[in-house]
């Protein structure tokens, strides 16, 4: 397993890690007419239970 030569100076450490950002998770209205919740694309509603204007989760 490969190790450092030298040790990474605090300003290029600080500088690489400035790059690890979060964003948002983005949001896409629920298919279905009587709900149009926010939800996360490709995932069933929380709300309705609906994927793909089907029914798949009871409740």
């Amino acid at each position: 397993m490969p190790v450092p030569k030298r040790r990474m100076s605090r300003s290029n450490t600080r500088s690489r890690r400035s790059q690890w950002k979060t964003t948002a998770p983005t949001l896409v209205r629920c298919n279905n007419p009587a709900c149009r919740e926010p939800k996360l694309p490709h995932v069933a509603c929380p709300t309705c239970g609906t994927y793909n204007r089907r029914t798949v989760v009871s409740g």
